[in-house]
């Protein structure tokens, strides 16, 4: 309750993608999609960036670089989601060439 007090709900996603497991060694964002698509997370697809989605809150159990059907398919539920809120809200946080974490 303290952080909610004091930042906002965007910082607060900021810091949390900063650091989140993402898979075994694989902490935050920006080393996820080094790791697993080669790329900066400016550069993800939404698919790409659905599937990291897909693999919390298990990382280790919903692993990015094999997953199972199961996270296919909440990958595809994500990507669904984000299909109802519309490109002009996705596209800002990808493919800008910039970080997605403003300094």
């Amino acid at each position: 309750m303290l952080m909610e007090g004091l930042w906002s709900k965007r910082r607060i996603l900021e810091i949390y993608l900063n650091v989140v497991e993402l898979g075994d060694d694989v902490f935050g964002v920006e080393s996820a999609a080094q790791r697993f698509f080669r790329c900066s997370p400016a550069a993800l697809t939404t698919e790409q960036a659905a599937l990291l989605a897909a693999a919390l809150p298990r990382p280790r159990a919903h692993r990015v670089d094999a997953p199972p059907p199961s996270m296919r398919k909440h990958q595809a539920a994500i990507l669904q989601r984000m299909s109802w809120c519309g490109v002009e809200l996705v596209e800002p946080l990808a493919g800008t060439g910039r970080s997605v974490y403003p300094r």
